[in-house]
């Protein structure tokens, strides 16, 4: 079983950057697609970006399109979101999560693995 620790977040002001990471404990993660996930305060989790298990496909939400780019290297299992020109708007906890190979890899019900989160919040 996939665990998985997040880490990076932090508070950044409108406009800046942050890289989440999220180590995998086991070897299994290299057949997992990765995905990150946000919860903001009084809404429900929504996808941001994922990756499929080999890298060769990526999903994003389209307003972060242009802005997060997500990568994966599975030689250190390890999963990263860098997200750029941050918006008041991506303010919450950001998880990762792992699900074995499928399609769409925006669907978060088909995510089985999740790690506890990392807060990013982006105020002036």
């Amino acid at each position: 079983q996939a665990q998985l620790v997040e880490s990076g977040g932090e508070l950044v002001q409108p406009g800046g950057s942050l890289r989440l990471s999220c180590a995998a404990a086991e070897r299994a993660f290299r057949v997992y697609d990765m995905g990150w996930f946000r919860q903001a305060p009084g809404k429900e989790r929504e996808f941001v970006a994922a990756v499929s298990w080999n890298g060769d496909s990526t999903n994003y939400r389209d307003s972060v399109k242009g802005r997060f780019t997500i990568s994966r290297d599975n030689a250190k299992s390890t999963v990263s979101l860098q997200m750029n020109n941050l918006k008041l708007e991506d303010t919450a906890i950001y998880y990762c999560a792992a699900r074995r190979p499928g399609l769409p890899l925006s669907l978060q019900r088909e995510y089985d693995y999740w790690g506890q989160g990392t807060q990013v919040t982006v105020s002036s």
